[in-house]
């Protein structure tokens, strides 16, 4: 019977952030800004860099604002308004993260990840004692951003380091270094269509890791 109940409290955690991370927040922003269809123009990425490279600042920022509080809300939800253990409060976390990949209502195309990602990390990480691990994130992130001004590249720095910092420091190590691993798997996975067409058609560094 708990078996069970634990069953039903862990898929009803990941639809809900599955729904909220599917949220097509450039999708909708791009067809009230320019009547166009974000997965038509750029490189067709549902997210907000595609948004601020092909429709302009003011839809990318409203983008960007909703993307992270997609990942945000799902983990205050699971821990504040459920009350749920950590591992449903991860589990909350990752589903944001797939259901901003792959949206149920634009038939499973997407974004990368990148927004929801850091929306759950931002709650997360101070939730289970990672505030000063969230400190060493965003420097990680900011360095690289400031220096190369590539948003794409500096987001996938910080998530390839995210797994050493959740070990090294913070509560529930264990737990959230799978999960880390996982969430970074995730954006790869989204990364590598992007970096293989790049690949074929320029030898540019700056166009593989490009992200649209």
């Amino acid at each position: 019977m708990i078996a069970n109940s634990e069953f039903v409290t862990g898929i009803i955690v990941f639809l809900i952030g599955y729904f909220l991370g599917s949220m097509p927040t450039a999708y909708i922003a791009t067809r009230l800004a320019s009547g166009k269809d974000i997965r038509e123009i750029g490189g067709g990425n549902v997210g907000g860099l595609n948004t601020f490279r092909e429709v302009g600042i003011a839809p990318a920022v409203a983008v960007g604002i909703v993307d992270v509080s997609k990942g945000a809300a799902a983990v205050a939800i699971a821990h504040w308004a459920l009350q749920l253990d950590p591992v449903y409060v991860y589990l909350a976390a990752g589903a944001s993260v797939v259901g901003h990949n792959w949206m149920i209502w634009l038939k499973f195309s997407g974004g990368k990840g990148m927004g929801a990602s850091i929306g759950t990390l931002a709650v997360l990480m101070p939730i289970y004692d990672y505030a000063i691990g969230l400190g060493v994130l965003l420097g990680i992130i900011i360095i690289p951003l400031v220096t190369i001004r590539n948003v794409a590249l500096a987001m996938g720095i910080g998530l390839a380091a995210l797994p050493f910092i959740a070990w090294l420091m913070g509560t529930h190590s264990g737990m959230f270094v799978i999960w880390s691993v996982i969430v970074g798997l995730l954006v790869v996975v989204k990364f590598l269509p992007t970096a293989l067409a790049s690949i074929s058609k320029s030898s540019s560094i700056k166009d593989f890791i490009r992200g649209d």
